[in-house]
């Protein structure tokens, strides 16, 4: 069994820190450049005041940039998380959803600043909203691409 980009972000939801913390992958369409994860609260993800733990919800938001850019730029690039940063706006118990998306336009922007094997760091940020579209919590994202030396 292949594990394919696709099948990835099915199981990922099994993945140890993610089953534990309760959040789920609940849309994508990798070609279209998008993924959406949820967190529920539970009683293993509240925090003391029954609303959602900081940690949980910042890793909510860990890996889907690497994963978008890893499938649309292709085998060609090194795709990494540099650093992260999160602001907390609101406590909610609600569920909340975070939806990432990489433009083609952004991904043209990549590839161009990349093409002569040079260091780039795109900047994403994600806003984590409950069901009325409330912010609960900002995500920034700084990556490292760099395109791989083609071996001739």
């Amino acid at each position: 069994m292949r594990l394919t980009p696709e099948r990835t972000l099915k199981l990922i939801s099994f993945w140890p820190p993610f089953l534990v913390s309760g959040v789920r992958v609940r849309q994508f369409d990798l070609d279209a450049g998008y993924i959406v994860s949820e967190l529920r609260t539970t009683r293993r993800n509240a925090n003391y005041f029954g609303t959602h733990f900081g940690g949980s919800l910042f890793a909510m938001c860990d890996p889907f940039y690497v994963f978008l850019l890893m499938h649309k730029l292709g085998r060609d690039y090194y795709v990494w998380d540099l650093r992260s940063t999160i602001e907390f706006r609101k406590a909610t118990s609600l569920p909340v959803t975070a939806r990432f998306a990489v433009t083609a336009a952004q991904l043209e922007e990549i590839r161009a600043a990349a093409q002569g094997g040079q260091r780039v760091e795109p900047c994403f940020t994600v806003d984590v909203v409950d069901p009325e579209q409330n912010v609960i919590a900002s995500v920034t994202k700084i990556l490292y691409v760099k395109k791989k030396k083609s071996v001739s």
